[in-house]
C-alpha cells in the first residue's frame, strides 16, 4: 500500500526539480534584462522593488504550475515554462513603454510604480496560466 502510494514520487520529484530550476532561472535572467538591481533594492527594504518582483515571481509561478498540470511530458513542461517566462519579460517591457522611467521610479521607492508592475505581472502570470490548458 505505501509503494503504491510513492509510485508518483520519481515524476513530482522530476516536475518539482525543473520547476525550481525554471524559476531561479526566470529570476536569474529578469535580474539582468531590468536596468535596476532587485536584489539589491529589496535588500535595502525598498517596497516598491518588493512588490514589483515578487509580482515577477508569482506572475511567472502560477504558469509554471499550470504547465506543470497540463503537461504530457518533462520536455513539454519545460517548453512551457520557457514560454511563460519571455512572456513575463516582455510584460515587463510593455509596462516600461507606458512608464519609461519605471526603473528610476522603483529604485526611488515609488510605490505605485512597484505595485503597477507587480500588478500587471500577476495578471499577465493568471491569463498565461489560464491559457495553458489543453
Amino acid at each position: 500500500m505505501i509503494l503504491e502510494s510513492l509510485q508518483g514520487f520519481i515524476p513530482f520529484i522530476l516536475y518539482f526539480l525543473i520547476g525550481y530550476l525554471l524559476i531561479l532561472t526566470f529570476l536569474y535572467v529578469y535580474t539582468k534584462v531590468t536596468p535596476h538591481c532587485e536584489w539589491r533594492l529589496v535588500k535595502e527594504d525598498n517596497p516598491s522593488a518588493a512588490a514589483a518582483f515578487g509580482g515577477a515571481l508569482i506572475g511567472f509561478t502560477l504558469p509554471i504550475a499550470s504547465a506543470a498540470i497540463n503537461a504530457v511530458s518533462l520536455i513539454d513542461f519545460a517548453i512551457w515554462g520557457i514560454i511563460a517566462g519571455v512572456i513575463q519579460l516582455l510584460t515587463f517591457f510593455l509596462v516600461r513603454l507606458y512608464m519609461p522611467k519605471l526603473s528610476e521610479k522603483i529604485e526611488n521607492n515609488h510605490i505605485s510604480a512597484g505595485l503597477f508592475l507587480g500588478g500587471a505581472s500577476l495578471a499577465t502570470g493568471i491569463l498565461n496560466a489560464a491559457c495553458m490548458t489543453y
